[in-house]
């Protein structure tokens, strides 16, 4: 009889995916984590696993003018279609320089036309019915992108497009309802903006946010940003307070914020803004989701729509977790079973916090929400850290390791392990208001904090930290005038104990070609060993050595803040003292990797950070570019001699060209 059954039909998923996409790449270069790698590698991915043949396989065609200017101004089309041509080469890069953390070349105008286009493609499949679900493996990403600007790594909103084009030009598919869920790590500040009132859209979002401090920053991603007009409620954010958030944070979030609202909302179709920033490992985010976590979040979202997801690629730079991650939610959709685990850590109780401020904050338009959470305590809570982990765009430096950090850095084994443990129900994440767990960070962090909050340093700038304004941003976190990011800032937000300046005799320069803080142009550095024909300002800071290892985390942005051991601890500080340097191998990939004792001030040591010995010999040859800074960045300089009453501004002027104008 069993022969007799009919066997279940496979589900129809498509995948979509073009090269042509990886001709789009940062001409100043080849570490920025937005690489054409990111999509290659979850195609490989997917092609080993034998996904390839069991999906139904599309190539982009690029989106049209019309479909894109139902989100897009035509001043921005414009510049997406004609930027990668002959008459912009002299001025492209200094148009992307305008713009928040975005890259321009011969290629970015295809490959922004063909994400459009291959999102808008499936997304139509999908709604026709010809496919049941499918996933765009596309770059650039989209969720940053506003109306009428480019930003965060974002030309075209590619999710925001696709679903204005099925409510306004394919009324007839019957898609009068979405529900775009945005799990990228950075707010989609983007596509908020273009259905904020709009009711037809449902708009979720779930970051990390830290007050605004988190990139995009602002109060965008605030929990209390609900929609507008007709679209009031309609706006969902759930704004981490911090970083290493993981697999049971986010599933507390869908069993009592998203899933009830989805019910209640029911969707014709949900679209899946499908950043993997959150991933574990990730450089940029911090956070600790698992390819099982993702997986998870996808099969919730199946029981809604009928099932008709599609999900387009947002960010994602561990491009082993990136890969693995999107598998999971392709083996999802497929209906595969996958490997059973759950994270043996719990919630945060800032995640309760959060989950609590939504709800009330909805609840009057979403009476699902309204009732009071089970007091029943089925799990307990971990304490939030202390500190947010390094944003997105903190350190002078363009960070050209990012593509390839690894994961110890961002989720240590006490913050996340993956058992074999089954999580028997989403619905046993509750909440009991009168749980106050105190679990501390790792004994080992607070013992070398603790330790190293005692001892007393100097910590010497001779670059935009003169200005205290902006070296301010190091310790309290935020960002100061001309810069284009916030920084995270340290553990201990005590300001200096003191300042005082000092003239030494090493050869400042200014070189490198590009910042994320600053834009185009280069950045200060001291030239390591000391030249009786040469003399620098600096600025002295007594700091902590405890804030000193957090603002030498800031400067090369190679792992969290937060993390559980000291980049520079005593026997280093001890080293350094006797040995005038430290080129620290934790340190080597970092622009700032030398440490230089400058000597000492009232008995306590003076510390700076500068590049290696090695790097000098690159700025000799010219393999590394000697280069004037951007007006921002001449500007702090300007003001830190100025206002420090080091110089007067015509001779700091001059002094910041000799910089870059006269050969080491």
């Amino acid at each position: 009889m069993e022969d007799l059954l009919p066997k279940p039909v496979p589900p129809r998923v498509g995948l979509i995916y073009d090269d042509r996409m990886c001709e789009h790449t940062d001409p100043d270069s080849d570490y920025h984590p937005e690489t054409p790698n990111r999509i290659r590698v979850i195609w490989k991915k997917l092609q080993s696993a034998g996904i390839l043949q069991r999906c139904v396989v599309m190539k982009a065609k690029e989106a049209e003018d019309k479909h894109i200017a139902l989100v897009h101004k035509k001043k921005h089309i414009d510049l997406i279609r004609n930027v990668s041509s002959q008459e912009f080469d002299s001025r492209r890069s200094k148009i992307a320089s305008k713009f928040n953390s975005i890259y321009l070349n011969e290629g970015s105008s295809k490959s922004a036309y063909l994400a459009a286009g291959a999102v808008i493609e499936v997304s139509e499949k999908v709604a026709k019915g010809e496919l049941d679900s499918a996933v765009a493996i596309v770059r650039p990403p989209g969720h940053h992108a506003e109306p009428n600007e480019a930003m965060g790594f974002c030309l075209f909103n590619n999710v925001a497009i696709a679903a204005s084009y099925l409510l306004n030009e394919r009324p007839e598919l019957g898609i009068r309802k979405i529900l775009i869920v945005d799990w990228d790590v950075h707010h989609g500040n983007g596509t908020q903006k273009m259905f904020y009132d709009d009711p037809r859209v449902l708009f979720f979002s779930v970051h990390r946010h830290e007050n605004g401090s988190f990139y995009p920053s602002g109060d965008d991603g605030s929990y209390t940003m609900i929609g507008e007009g007709l679209g009031s409620g309609y706006n969902i954010n759930v704004p981490w307070e911090h970083a290493r958030c993981g697999d049971a944070d986010y599933f507390a979030v869908w069993e009592h914020v998203l899933v009830p609202v989805a019910k209640a909302f029911n969707p014709d179709m949900i679209i899946i803004s499908g950043g993997f920033d959150a991933a574990i490992g990730d450089p940029l985010g911090g956070c600790c989701i698992t390819p099982y976590g993702y997986a998870v979040m996808m099969e919730k979202l199946m029981e809604f729509a009928q099932g008709r997801i599609m999900m387009a690629l947002e960010g994602g730079y561990n491009l082993d977790s990136l890969a693995k991650s999107v598998l999971a939610c392709v083996e999802t959709l497929l209906k595969d079973k996958h490997v059973v685990a759950s994270s043996k850590t719990y919630p945060f109780d800032s995640t309760w916090r959060v989950i609590q401020a939504v709800r009330k904050e909805l609840s009057p338009f979403w009476p699902t929400l309204s009732g009071k959470l089970s007091k029943k305590l089925l799990v307990t809570t971990r304490k939030a850290p202390l500190i947010q982990l390094i944003s997105s765009s903190d350190s002078d430096a363009e960070n050209d390791d990012l593509a390839h950090a690894g994961s110890d850095a961002q989720c240590s084994v006490n913050s996340i392990e993956v058992v074999e443990d089954v999580i028997a129900s989403l619905s046993t994440l509750t909440f009991d208001e009168d749980n106050h767990s105190k679990d501390q960070m790792s004994s080992s962090s607070a013992s070398w904090r603790s330790i190293f909050s005692k001892v007393d340093i100097w910590y010497a700038s001779f670059g935009s930290n003169m200005w205290k304004p902006r070296f301010l941003c190091y310790i309290e976190g935020g960002q100061a005038e001309g810069m284009q990011a916030p920084c995270s800032g340290s553990m201990d937000k005590n300001p200096p104990k003191e300042i005082v300046w000092k003239i030494v005799p090493h050869r400042f320069f200014i070189g490198r070609s590009k910042t994320r803080t600053w834009g185009a142009g280069g950045v200060a550095f001291l030239h390591p060993e000391s030249d009786d024909s040469s003399n620098s300002y600096m600025c002295l800071y007594k700091i902590t050595l405890e804030q000193f290892n957090d603002v030498l985390v800031q400067e090369n942005r190679l792992r969290p803040v937060e993390a559980i051991n000291p980049l520079f601890d005593l026997s280093d500080l001890e080293s350094v003292t006797k040995n005038k340097s430290l080129n620290s191998n934790e340190l080597k990939d970092g622009w700032y990797s030398n440490v230089v004792c400058l000597g000492t001030e009232g008995d306590l040591p003076i510390l700076t950070m500068t590049c290696s010995n090695l790097d000098i010999e690159l700025f000799k040859s010219g393999k590394l570019p000697l280069n004037a800074p951007s007006k921002e960045y001449r500007d702090t300089l300007v003001k830190g001699l100025v206002e420090g009453k080091q110089l007067s501004e015509e001779e700091a002027v001059a002094y910041i060209n000799d910089g870059f104008t006269r050969p080491l």
